[in-house]
């Protein structure tokens, strides 16, 4: 495995790594997601496309950079699609995926974008969004980063058990603990921006897990009204974690046609 570099437009190096051969699939993931958590599509996509793995800023070997801005992660995108030739199919999950949709409407170059479960509420507006991403900051730079950690994925409704915290998963996930304000700021007030996706023209396959909460598929489908000529489709039984053997056939006929 070699480590790649793209230089930003402020200079930040945004590191990233390629498996297979073929077109890009650039997997731009959420929160705390490093370039790592897309590995397990390069068994289903490998052998037809180039799947590229994404450390978003301060993630990873991307090092940290301030001031942080969802304008500068938006930078670092249209930079790594420029050093893989110009435009890229391009897979956000999450926040991730949110942070994809508004590059494409800031007009960075994508052959195709697939969006899997933007954390987009169509039914309410939640209360106290910023205070909370404000907490979360402030819980990760004090002296028990973890706690943001925790505290973020029981906000997310994700299942909690405390022997997360002995797992060797876990000192990863508290490194990752700045990174959490970037991905709260990034779904902001977590409400569809129609207006700027509809400036969107690369085509768009809006993705939920059919094991999901409402929330997911009334997102994808809100997301699909919103672009012009987007499609939405159910990975079978899938919840927000999906499984990559069951999400690549999607994908791979949504690339091909």
């Amino acid at each position: 495995m070699t480590v790649s570099y793209a230089t930003s437009a402020d200079g930040t190096r945004i590191a990233y790594e390629t498996h297979g051969e073929g077109a890009p699939v650039l997997f731009v993931g959420g929160a705390l997601s490093p370039r790592q958590s897309a590995l397990a599509y390069v068994p289903h996509l490998a052998d037809d496309w180039t799947v590229v793995c994404l450390d978003r800023r301060g993630k990873g070997d991307t090092r940290e950079s301030t001031p942080w801005s969802v304008e500068r992660e938006i930078e670092d995108l249209a930079a790594v699609i420029e050093q893989l030739g110009g435009a890229v199919n391009v897979y956000g999950h999450s926040s991730g995926a949110i942070l994809s949709l508004k590059a494409a409407a800031a007009g960075v170059p994508m052959t195709t974008l697939t969006t899997y479960e933007p954390p987009f509420l169509t039914t309410r507006e939640p209360e106290g969004w910023k205070d909370y991403a404000d907490r979360v900051r402030a819980m990760a730079s004090g002296d028990e980063p973890g706690d943001a950690v925790e505290s973020f994925i029981r906000h997310t409704g994700a299942p909690w058990d405390d022997g997360i915290r002995q797992s060797p998963f876990w000192p990863a996930m508290v490194a990752l603990a700045p990174t959490l304000f970037y991905d709260l700021t990034i779904v902001a007030d977590a409400q569809v921006p129609a207006d700027t996706l509809g400036r969107i023209t690369a085509p768009v396959l809006s993705l939920y897990g059919g094991g999901s909460p409402a929330w997911a598929e009334n997102s994808a489908r809100a997301v699909a009204a919103a672009v012009p000529g987007a499609a939405v489709d159910a990975a079978p039984g899938q919840t927000h974690n999906a499984d990559p053997a069951v999400v690549s056939p999607i994908l791979k006929d949504f690339l091909r046609h």
